[in-house]
């Protein structure tokens, strides 16, 4: 195919371009037209079609989450916010933490293994570019049904690839969630997170500053796949029928990638880059545009010098490659010399493909032609922005009027009946068997993982200075109500954090929706975003960046609304965290918080197919004064769990069975106190001495305090029922083997 320049392009205007083909409407054609007072080459066409997809663009979501700077939080521990590929936070003693998450959403259900995989090595590439040594990940995931047979595909291919690229990594995986819905099959959500720290002099940004200072790609070569992938993938719709784009997936290799990281790591202690962006989505249209535009605007890049796989590669397919575990950075000329020694040192393919210019256009030629001049801004961040159409979906109303009654247990018998489905349902059960195949320890600085509520790392092995994370979501509430749902996952990662000892810092999040296309989608994503913003807000806690996928729907069935929240807090000794359970007997098992008769959104209600009703409202106040309370408790607590999914009962079932000590418990009304899912509660175990101590407190921070029960035994005895804990670890840990082998 011959080569389309620019001045071919100016020679021939009227020249027919795939541009619909591409994923690009009529109007933002017409647009980049009048951006370029011609019709764009083939090669600007590829740039700005995957630049301005709905992945990488932003373009329905933009409008929106201007709140998150218009509310922003004021927190000196901000170091980097919002627009960077990661944001980073003062830790203390000199330390910075950067942590992001993203989806991986339709290439996961193309292609599970390689979706999910390198899902994971683009967000610890995002943290890497920003100067850190990655040093965990966790991996928050969401299918249909768990005896689905599309689930039984999905799922063992999607653990597998997290598992085998972050051991690989030798990253340990510290916490996650699998959680199953029928809105989830066709659909499912690959969300991953990484965590990186630095001190605060390493901190790099992604800008192409100093006419002169040369473009240097290194990493891995570039190759066919994943050309279009996840920019194009996650921005349309599946079909009923299913996608046919296998070849758009990219192919991870992560022992590359952990030479690129050690390679990486020893170039920015040497100071050798001024900046740099790591090659994601949009390949090198994203790199080159974004470190241009970040940086005086002007570049030129010789196409041609970029080290492929396939020599058969197109302009275009080169520029749209996803190809994974490649990099780009800027280096000053008199640096070159070393980069590519420390390179060579550790066998990483790296070459010189171009210059900053004091220009403001980007320019790239191949074999000698001029096949892009665009000015980068255009590309990178001034693409098209929608106010599309919103509106409050009839649902939400029908479902208000809905009568959430299941039937609930009182005598022995139901209780141990309940206990049991509680313990095995799909949702609650064990997560072993996912779990043991991601190594939680690997470096040695791992505090807690799963299935505690947050994950811990030790990030200072002097001073055990430490950092906690949890991500969390409750989309049976932002079904119900869009922006309580919010609060709701906000509070309750930040609960988990300080549930272990941590103070909460900061916060990202992953927001997966449907179509933006479709108006009541559109409500729910607005209402969400609006209540993060003012939820953070009233928090005192910064959001420091994140990721919207859209698109997440199979024909007409859109998933439920799910914005996966992160918190990052710090814990200045690891060593005094609180553990999630109890190792000894005759310790007091306190319930902090009251417990409400709503059990709508609960997963006993979804147990009994109610998905009505109403969401419970987010009482901020309350819970940074529980927050309060259980940071100001610590010392007291002989273990703490937080109360979730599955309510009481799902506490006390893994509360018991991890050190496998037994409890006594004796409650009024034990149907709702058992399956509740009232927000604000953490289940803890004391000292029978240290009990004033903690209702003292508990009336100091106006947070209900009762007793419930005692630990020891064999068994889990509530009221008159009585379950052995064998019995109950066969019940709560043989779903997943059953279902997935």
């Amino acid at each position: 195919m011959a080569l389309d320049t620019v001045l071919i392009a100016q020679a021939n205007p009227d020249a027919a371009q795939p541009f619909a083909e591409l994923g690009l409407k009529p109007d933002e054609y017409a647009r980049i037209k009048e951006i370029l007072g011609r019709r764009p080459t083939s090669s600007e066409l590829a740039m700005y079609s995957v630049m301005w997809s709905e992945h990488c663009s932003y373009k329905s979501s933009k409008i929106h989450l201007k709140q998150f700077g218009e509310k922003a939080v004021k927190s000196d521990a901000l170091l980097v916010g919002i627009g960077e590929n990661a944001g980073v936070v003062d830790v203390g003693q000199g330390y910075a933490v950067t942590f992001k998450i993203e989806s991986h959403n339709h290439p996961s259900f193309i292609e599970p293994y390689q979706g999910a995989a390198t899902g994971v090595g683009g967000i610890v590439r995002d943290i890497l570019t920003m100067g850190a040594r990655p040093i965990a990940i966790m991996d928050p995931l969401r299918f249909g049904p768990a005896d689905a047979p599309d689930t039984r595909r999905v799922l063992p291919g999607v653990i597998a690839g997290v598992g085998g690229y972050g051991n690989c990594l030798g990253l340990p995986n510290i916490g996650g969630e699998v959680v199953f819905d029928q809105t989830y099959l066709g659909n499912p959500l690959v969300n991953a997170l990484c965590v990186g720290v630095m001190k605060h002099s390493d901190i790099k940004l992604a800008k192409a500053a100093g006419a002169g200072n040369l473009v240097v790609l290194y990493g891995a070569k570039t190759g066919g796949d994943g050309i279009g992938g996840v920019s194009v993938l996650a921005s349309e719709t599946f079909e009923s029928k299913g996608p046919a784009k296998r070849p758009a997936v990219q192919v991870g290799d992560p022992f590359v990638e952990k030479v690129l990281i050690e390679c990486s790591l020893e170039i920015f202690a040497e100071d050798l880059v001024v900046g740099i962006q790591d090659l994601g989505g949009a390949g090198l249209s994203c790199a080159t545009s974004e470190l241009a535009s970040g940086g005086s605007g002007g570049m030129k890049v010789q196409l041609d010098k970029v080290p492929l796989r396939d020599p058969s590669l197109s302009p275009e397919e080169i520029l749209m490659s996803e190809s994974q575990e490649r990099m780009c950075a800027i280096v000053a000329p008199e640096n070159v010399a070393r980069f590519l020694e420390i390179c060579a040192k550790w066998d990483v393919t790296a070459t010189v493909i171009g210059e900053v210019t004091d220009g403001n256009h980007l320019e790239i030629t191949f074999n000698g032609e001029l096949i892009v001049d665009v000015p980068p801004r255009t590309v990178a961040h001034d693409g098209p922005v929608y106010n599309r159409p919103l509106a409050k979906p009839a649902y939400i109303d029908e479902a208000a009027q809905q009568v959430v009654n299941p039937p609930l247990p009182v005598t022995a018998a139901e209780i141990r009946e309940t206990i049991l489905t509680v313990a095995s349902t799909p949702n609650l059960a064990d997560k072993s068997w996912v779990t043991d195949q991601y190594d939680r320890y690997v470096q040695g600085n791992t505090i807690q993982s799963q299935p505690d509520d947050s994950g811990m790392v030790r990030i200072d092995e002097k001073s055990h200075l430490g950092v906690a994370v949890a991500t969390d979501a409750n989309a049976n509430w932002s079904y119900l109500n869009p922006y309580e749902g919010a609060k709701l996952a906000l509070a309750e990662a930040a609960r988990n954090i300080a549930t272990a000892g941590a103070k909460p810092l900061a916060v990202t999040n992953c927001l997966n929706f449907g179509s933006p296309e479709d108006p009541g989608v559109m409500w729910q994503f607005a209402e969400t975003v609006r209540g993060l913003a003012d939820g953070a807000l009233e928090m005192g806690l910064p959001i420091t960046g994140g990721n919207v996928s859209f698109y997440n729907q199979t024909g007409d069935v859109a998933i439920l609304p799910t914005p996966v929240i992160g918190v990052l807090g710090v814990i200045q000794d690891v060593r005094t965290r609180t553990p999630m359970s109890f190792k000894e007997a005759g310790l007091e098992l306190y319930l902090l918080g009251a417990t409400d008769s709503n059990l709508s959104g609960t997963e006993w209600a979804y147990l009994h197919n109610m998905r009505g009703g109403t969401a419970p409202i987010a009482d901020l106040a309350k819970e940074m004064r529980l927050i309060d309370l259980l940071l100001e408790a610590r010392p007291l607590f002989g273990a703490a769990h937080d109360l979730s999914q599955g309510g009481l009962a799902s506490t006390l079932i893994e509360m018991v069975l991890r050190f496998n000590v037994g409890a006594k418990i004796e409650i009024a009304n034990p149907g709702i106190s058992l399956l509740s899912e009232t927000p604000g509660r953490v289940l803890i175990a004391i000292k029978s001495g240290e009990v004033a101590q903690l209702l003292a407190l508990a009336a100091k921070y106006k947070i209900e305090a009762a007793k419930i029960g005692i630990t020891g035994g064999s068994a889990l005895d509530i009221n008159d029922s009585s379950i052995g804990l064998d019995e109950l670890r066969k019940s709560h840990t043989e779903t997943f083997k059953k279902l997935f082998g």
